[in-house]
């Protein structure tokens, strides 16, 4: 046997010692580094697996069913064939109108399907109102396969909340609400849910964005936005956080396909507990109800109203006999406060208070005049045909440098637009990409005011225009239909 000697000097030798020991020691620590990050994760999988274990059974797929009609003409295959100009040909033009065109109705019926979640031990059950409207029947169906027909508490279509229940039920798994107010963006959530018909589907992400409103889905909307995978099926089902309590109503998702795009909505639970107690004991909602107009307050307002900045929300109209005309709220006072909280925008105004119960005492903060004032309001009940008008329509003082024709309102105009005569002048053009064709404004829109002067005639707009310095803006009150907002115009 050969040995191979090496020739080393003694700090070769250390040398090359303490190179062994840095490499044994690095992978030793590599390793090691491994190991942990390996136990970090599994144990964030065990807490979803438990979470979800613990969720599913309380989980419940709904499938619905109702009857619908459809229209259908008789004979409609054999009219098609004999109204072919062939037989015009032969038979003259009067042949069609010979042929029986009448129209006919067949029943059929259209299925449906959904989540939902069962929130007590006497079978009460949280969904979409999407899910059920309309349903003639309704089951349920749970993870151990136990079936049951459900009927409908109540609904609140204007925020897509639905309150199911199911009679007889035993041993009745229940998930356990949270508190959505504390949820933050970047927090881990699951959805689970029945997507496409898939039982028990389980997605998890992360919380994109809270508040989310403006969406166009429902009329009352403040959405906790998730990445969390849902489609539909997945509507009525519960979005959960790291607990494993409900902090959301999974409602919809956005897409440009059907399919899932990253953006799905939730309705957040505190909202919908609300909402479920008011279905529980009345069957149906009662909200709240002020009684003015209002709009978010941006820069442009912000400055015309001499507020140090943008927020808040403008009261541009008081209803009459309303509870803000009760409380002495003005147009032109800008709430910035409710109950002490500060007010983010419009849509946080309008959520909360229609969640207020009528006849409840509150406080408003608004500045007024440049200066901050407490207003107590009593809320009133939102009655029952409350909802927007508009108005559309067709000479006349010229504000060219803001794109707009005003014209005097006669009373033929007065009578054809539903406006009073002197209350104002009508808009009759708008000139294109004028900054007031991006206000939003149209021809019949009502100008009341101009720099909160009340505006009745042409002369009075002139002495207005010409009292309005330099700046090179003006603010307009206007009306479109029922109600009016304020608008600031700059020159183009």
């Amino acid at each position: 046997m050969k040995i191979c000697k090496t020739d080393l000097s003694m700090p070769g030798i250390l040398l090359l010692l303490t190179m062994c020991l840095t490499f044994v020691s690095s992978h030793s620590f590599a390793k090691a580094d491994i190991s942990g990050d390996a136990a970090i994760l599994d144990r964030s999988s065990k807490a979803f697996v438990n979470i979800v274990k613990k969720a599913k059974p309380a989980v419940v797929h709904i499938k619905v069913e109702k009857t619908a009609k459809r229209n259908y003409k008789s004979g409609q295959g054999m009219e098609e064939m004999f109204n072919h100009p062939f037989f015009e040909q032969f038979f003259g033009p009067q042949y069609r109108q010979q042929q029986p065109n009448q129209q006919k109705q067949q029943e059929y019926v259209q299925r449906g399907q959904g989540s939902g979640f069962i929130i007590s031990k006497d079978g009460f059950i949280l969904t979409n109102n999407h899910v059920v409207e309309g349903a003639d029947t309704i089951r349920v169906s749970l993870s151990d396969k136990r079936e049951f027909e459900a009927k409908v508490i109540g609904t609140d279509p204007q925020s897509d909340v639905a309150l199911l229940k199911i009679e007889d039920p035993s041993n009745l798994p229940v998930l356990p609400l949270g508190d959505s107010s504390t949820l933050e963006v970047a927090e881990w959530v699951i959805a689970i849910g029945n997507p496409f018909g898939l039982s028990q589907t389980v997605t998890v992400g992360v919380v994109s964005a809270t508040g989310r409103n403006s969406v166009g889905i429902n009329e009352y909307e403040n959405f906790i936005q998730t990445d969390a995978a849902i489609n539909p099926g997945n509507s009525g089902g519960p979005l959960l956080n790291g607990r494993g309590e409900v902090v959301g109503i999974n409602t919809a998702l956005f897409s440009r396909t059907g399919g899932y795009m990253g953006i799905g909505f939730a309705i957040p639970i505190n909202m919908a507990k609300s909402i479920e107690d008011q279905l529980q004991e009345h069957g149906k909602v009662t909200r709240g109800w002020l009684g003015v107009v209002i709009q978010n307050v941006d820069k442009d307002l912000a400055e015309s109203f001499g507020l140090k900045q943008a927020g808040g929300i403008l009261v541009s109209e008081v209803q009459q006999n309303s509870p803000a005309s009760a409380a002495g709220l003005k147009q032109g006072d800008v709430i910035i406060k409710l109950n002490n909280k500060i007010l983010e925008d419009v849509s946080d105004l309008r959520n909360q208070v229609a969640l207020l119960r009528p006849d409840s005492k509150n406080l408003l903060h608004v500045i007024r005049d440049g200066r901050e004032k407490k207003i107590q309001v009593t809320i009133g009940e939102q009655p029952a045909n409350f909802g927007k008008g508009g108005i559309t329509a067709s000479d006349k003082n010229s504000l060219n440098k803001y794109g707009l024709t005003l014209q005097e309102l006669s009373e033929e105009l007065a009578e054809k637009f539903e406006y009073e005569v002197g209350s104002g002048l009508v808009i009759s053009d708008v000139k294109a990409g004028s900054s007031a064709e991006k206000a939003g404004l149209k021809p019949g829109h009502l100008v009341e005011e101009i720099n909160r002067q009340p505006v009745r005639n042409l002369k009075e707009l002139k002495k207005i225009v010409e009292m309005s310095g330099k700046s090179g803006k003006i603010l307009m009150r206007v009306r479109s239909g029922n109600y009016s907002t304020y608008v600031v115009l700059a020159e183009k």
